[in-house]
């Protein structure tokens, strides 16, 4: 009997344990955290054994393949024993994609793809397809393989993700953007992070679609250097425009939602989705959550949370889509980040920096000299409290951090939600 290893027991890896086990592979899950309660109890439901709170290299090395979780980077030195003896280690996806015939919409970007995966689910959905949500948001890939029968799956995919697929294809492939992210587990070195994206390209041919933003200057250099087999599909504001509504008239606002629209639009389209379906679509779609999310106003003063926003070109996004004096929350988890990105919205659209982060060094470097009012904190309370204070009527509070959460919170979620909890108890 083939043994079939998981490291990492969240989603992803929970679910590739339950598939496998279903499927009768000899499974073992083991995770050097602590496994949650609720990801513990589905895999003793499912007869799966597991360890917690340490790696058992006997009941590791010993695997016919592995199934990594994302977060465990490649240079973790149990995957280098395993790399040593040439273990093949893949993706949950790629895993979950052996067993499925269902078509596969898949996202990636540096920025958008969140909001973009969402959106296409909900076309689909509206359009009476039955559908799967899955990769970063939903439930695992392989656990709706396990237990679902979908003839679709709209897949949100990391870079993590796809450095460990291999033979999985996307029936339709959509590339929004790539900027600077995640350079920490590429040996900071952007090109590395940028063949990553292009792997979502892998094994395509003519009866694929790729469906790309042709203006984004990483994109376009890449495509004049690589021959893609797949049927192009390029889109933008200097391309035609696909979309079957006004700007004006999509519920999704700012100029990065247009074009998450478009993508959303062309690949409603090659799956042959009537246009009064995308056009509704487009007009009642509600957004998800902690990306430029509403929470509250108080005495006069909008609070927005884009908690979402772990990277320096998201937070750009963000701000170019604020209409008035702005309040800036921003700090974590620096990933290497270029915060020059953002230094011409922050003088135009920002009078105060609030920063939360254990460690606001480089912040305090780089922007200390704008002229703005700094206020440094480096925990949640005090850095809404300096917000609240500095704030005038007719401003808005954005938390649009530009980093990673994992200083000072669980997740980007738990960001967001402390947040949103403090900001409605002001």
């Amino acid at each position: 009997m083939k043994r079939i290893v998981v490291l990492g027991a969240g989603e992803s890896g929970t679910g590739a344990a339950i598939l496998a086990k279903e499927k009768g592979f000899d499974v073992f899950v083991s995770d050097c955290g602590t496994i949650t309660d609720p990801y513990r109890a589905l895999l003793d439901q499912n007869g799966v054994p597991w360890e917690d709170g340490k790696h058992t290299e006997a009941l590791i090395l010993n695997a016919d393949e592995v199934v990594k979780s994302p977060g465990i980077p490649l240079t973790a030195p149990l995957i280098q024993k395993l790399q040593a003896q040439d273990t093949p280690i893949i993706s949950e996806i790629e895993f979950a994609a052996r067993y499925t015939h269902a078509k596969m919409i898949c996202i990636t970007g540096s920025n958008g793809k969140t909001t973009t995966t969402s959106l296409i689910h909900y076309i689909l959905r509206q359009a009476g397809l039955n559908v799967g949500l899955a990769g970063n948001i939903g439930n695992s890939l392989a656990l709706q393989v396990a237990h679902e029968d979908h003839d679709y799956y709209v897949i949100e995919l990391s870079s993590f993700q796809l450095d460990n697929m291999y033979d999985f294809k996307a029936d339709i492939a959509i590339l929004l953007n790539i900027t600077p992210d995640h350079l920490d587990r590429y040996d900071f070195q952007f090109q590395n992070y940028v063949d990553a994206k292009f792997r979502i390209t892998r094994n395509q041919t003519a009866d694929d679609a790729f469906i790309y933003w042709a203006e984004d200057p990483v994109i376009d250099r890449e495509m004049k250097k690589i021959q893609l087999g797949a049927t192009l599909y390029p889109y933008g504001f200097t391309q035609p425009n696909p979309l079957p509504v006004g700007e004006d008239e999509l519920v999704l606002k700012g100029r990065h939602n247009v074009l998450n629209s478009m993508a959303a639009t062309i690949a409603a389209n090659v799956l042959k989705i009537k246009n009064e379906v995308i056009r509704k679509s487009l007009m009642t779609f509600q957004g998800v959550e902690h990306r430029l999310q509403y929470v509250a106003t108080v005495k006069g003063v909008r609070w927005i949370n884009d908690s979402k926003a772990t990277n320096v070109n998201s937070c750009w996004y963000a701000l170019e889509a604020m209409t008035t004096p702005t309040v800036l929350i921003l700090g974590g988890k620096d990933k290497g980040n270029d915060y020059s990105e953002i230094d011409d919205l922050v003088r135009e659209k920002c009078h105060t920096l609030v920063f939360m982060g254990l460690h606001n060094e480089k912040l305090r470097e780089h922007f200390g000299g704008f002229g703005l009012q700094i206020i440094d904190t480096d925990n949640l309370h005090d850095a809404i409290q300096g917000a609240y204070n500095a704030a005038h009527e007719g401003d808005t509070v954005l938390l649009s951090p530009c980093c990673a959460s994992f200083d000072l919170f669980k997740s980007y979620e738990d960001r967001g939600e402390q947040f949103m909890d403090a900001v409605r108890k002001l």
